[in-house]
């Protein structure tokens, strides 16, 4: 007899992998169980992405409301309340945490408000002692924000803590070159802090095409944020009123009253039990997976940041949505990890799918580049200098685009449909024999000759 188990897929962490995961498998017809230890969401809704986005929106209105002058707006006195943005933000998370649970009851997925831990290849034990059997387990916990071994380096705090802060400070010290520390960086500039941002090597944004990085590192410091590069943390002390003594290599202490850690993100694996069990783990604990999302041991699977893989949202989605199919579905589906579209929600923010400059220099035999180098329309208007910067990778021989590369207002929102060409494999001349919507700044794509 068929050995009998009281869940088809047992889901361990509610994040937007996990629970896409969990709730196409239901659909599909199993029985399916779900174990969070924090609250439903994961990181991106509730710690993440979309609370980071209405903070960059929230900011963006510094720069907006200086510019309404200049189109005729009477603006007074403005004055910013940290608070008020900080709670209506933690409202919304809250109100979509309600949404991701109502998508699990409504597929009928049973939820466990507890940490689960993996004690066989079919057993999970949660946090209550109860042991519960499963067909298949889905590994879906995520990553956590990485801290140094830095003396005192718990002063300082993670992206996971910013949106819970009471108030805002006036100096911010950002460790990190990556996307988050860009952002957080513009975000913190626009809400009147005095941010600086310490990075161990000598570039920002390092698997971002050259160009567009180095526009947004002169478009910053013409902002006033500052950077200090090839500079590691020595220590970190907290003196009086909580303000922080930061010492780097090489330079005088820097006096700070907020440290944050933006230095990348580790897989949460440690106590899952997944090594006894004879789990493989890669680098920073990852689990390793085949292209199918299994692990080593063939009833055991991870999707998402677990893995390690490529830390984005919609990857980890698309990835729960293929295991499901797969599995329960009875239609074998692989994510296609080529051309992937990236954005960074600095200010001004950077968007970014395919090839970059230096890695068509390595990959192909030989391209060319086309940009446009201009000043949106509403920038000359409201007086302001700031100039955006559009870039295309061509293959040559094919006329292939095979890059593009954006740094201006709405490119993250420009870009996704952009993306769809280059992931279809579109040319130059395609893109040159598509008229002009005028007057956008998305037009720039189709006149660069």
């Amino acid at each position: 007899m068929a050995k009998t188990y009281d869940y088809d897929l047992f889901v361990i962490g509610a994040g937007s992998g996990g629970v896409r995961a969990s709730r196409v498998a239901a659909a599909h017809g199993a029985r399916v169980a779900i174990a969070e230890e924090y609250r439903v969401g994961g990181t991106c809704v509730i710690r993440g992405c979309v609370p980071k986005k209405l903070l960059v929106f929230g900011a963006h209105f510094a720069e907006d409301l200086m510019d309404a002058r200049r189109f005729g707006w009477k603006i007074g006195t403005c004055k910013f309340d940290w608070p008020t943005l900080r709670d209506n933000v933690l409202a919304e998370v809250e109100r979509l945490e309600g949404i991701y649970q109502d998508i699990l009851d409504r597929h009928e997925v049973e939820t466990f408000a507890q940490r689960a831990t993996v004690t066989g290849a079919n057993e999970v034990t949660l946090a209550d002692g109860t042991k519960v059997s499963a067909a298949t387990i889905l590994i879906a916990t995520g990553a956590h924000p990485a801290i140094p071994d830095v003396p005192g380096a718990g002063h300082g705090i993670t992206s996971n803590e910013v949106f819970h802060l009471e108030s805002m400070p006036k100096r911010v010290m950002i460790a990190g070159g990556g996307y988050i520390a860009n952002e957080f960086a513009g975000i913190f500039h626009q809400f009147s802090c005095h941010v600086t941002i310490v990075n161990r090597g000598d570039i920002i944004l390092r698997h971002y095409d050259e160009q567009v990085r180095d526009r947004l590192l002169q478009i910053s410091l013409t902002k006033g944020i500052e950077f200090k590069f090839n500079a590691p943390f020595e220590t970190i002390e907290k003196g009086k009123g909580g303000k922080l003594t930061v010492k780097l290599a090489g330079q005088d202490p820097i006096g700070t009253d907020l440290l944050l850690w933006a230095v990348g993100r580790d897989p949460n694996t440690a106590g899952l039990g997944l090594d006894k069990v004879g789990v493989e783990l890669g680098k920073n604990k990852a689990v390793l997976v085949d292209e199918d999302n299994q692990s080593s041991v063939p009833s055991i699977y991870a999707i998402g940041d677990v893995t390690d893989r490529v830390q984005l949202t919609p990857v980890a989605i698309r990835e729960g949505q293929a295991f499901a199919d797969t599995l329960f579905g009875g239609k074998p589906t692989r994510v296609d990890y080529a051309n992937i579209p990236h954005a960074v929600f600095s200010h001004p923010p950077i968007a970014s799918v395919g090839l970059t400059e230096g890695e068509a220099r390595e990959k192909l035999g030989g391209y060319k580049t086309f940009t446009s180098d201009f000043r949106p329309m509403k920038n000359v208007l409201a007086g302001r200098n700031e100039r955006s910067l559009y870039k295309l990778i061509v293959e040559e021989g094919t006329d292939r685009v095979v890059g593009l590369h954006m740094i201006g207002p709405d490119a993250p929102e420009i870009l996704q449909a952009a993306a769809i060409a280059v992931k279809a494999g579109l040319t130059k001349a395609q893109f040159d024999d598509t008229i002009a919507l005028h007057p956008t700044m998305a037009e720039e794509l189709v006149l660069m000759r």
